[in-house]
């Protein structure tokens, strides 16, 4: 993707139609319950936020994101978590002006981005596309536990594209987060868009290959939805592990969404 501008473009409409969702809440909403275990809606946005600014130091202070790297290698199965938590404790109103401000200046920070620069992050490093690709994918992700816990339904549109693409991306980094070693031969990655277009990855005639619905595989990827909920189907035994962990997400393996919990609720494609 040589230029960035679609997806930092979605990003921001991705990111306004959440904060639609909750601009408008009480104390009490904020502290709605969300389908993340001790996550009130609260911890969903503090979350987008400590990650926003992470993303900013990694695009523009490269000392300051190493500190973060830091701070997680201390505490890696509770970074995540303590993030969250403490910035759920503000007020929900500085909490929702500082997600705002946060994405204001990452946005302004990943146009005006070098062209082929490439950022550290928690996993591999990632060009200015990636980056926002990323975030867009949480916001996305996060969005669909907000959503949940207020009863709202999200349509699927084709930003997913973004999600997917980062979801098939993924994939070698998702065997190494298990400390599995990645398959040599590369995958055939087939899914349907909202709109009913094919979206297409890797070679043709790939003997190991994914087919399913664009939708269920970001959920799959983004751990919303347990793959047995979800019409996905792997041909090939590879092509199978990599359905039982694949993750679009830097960091380690998250507990994922039991078996049964179903999908998230979706409207009408859009």
């Amino acid at each position: 993707m040589s230029d960035p501008t679609p997806v930092i473009d979605d990003l921001r409409e991705e990111s306004e139609e959440l904060d639609a969702l909750v601009a408008e809440l009480s104390p009490e909403g904020w502290r709605r319950a969300t389908p993340a275990p001790g996550w009130t809606i609260a911890h969903q946005i503090a979350h987008l936020n400590w990650t926003d600014r992470a993303a900013l130091a990694a695009v523009t202070d490269e000392d300051g994101f190493r500190a973060l790297v830091e701070q997680a290698l201390a505490a890696p199965d509770r970074y995540v978590d303590d993030g969250a938590e403490e910035g759920a404790k503000q007020d929900p109103a500085a909490l929702l002006t500082a997600w705002r401000e946060g994405r204001a200046v990452l946005d302004e920070a990943l146009r005006t981005a070098a062209p082929g620069a490439r950022f550290p992050w928690y996993g591999p490093p990632m060009a200015t596309a990636s980056m926002a690709t990323a975030r867009l994918m949480e916001t996305w992700a996060h969005g669909l536990d907000i959503a949940a816990a207020l009863g709202v339904t999200r349509p699927p549109t084709g930003r997913l594209r973004h999600v997917a693409r980062i979801g098939v991306r993924a994939r070698d980094f998702a065997h190494a987060a298990h400390g599995l070693t990645p398959p040599a031969e590369p995958f055939r990655v087939e899914l349907t868009g909202p709109g009913g277009d094919l979206w297409t990855y890797g070679p043709e005639d790939a003997t190991q290959r994914v087919t399913g619905p664009a939708l269920d595989f970001c959920l799959l990827a983004t751990q919303r939805a347990h793959r047995a909920d979800l019409a996905l189907t792997a041909e090939g035994p590879d092509a199978d592990r990599w359905l039982d962990i694949a993750q679009a997400f830097a960091g380690p393996p998250g507990a994922g969404r039991p078996p049964g919990a179903g999908r998230p609720a979706q409207g009408e494609p859009r």
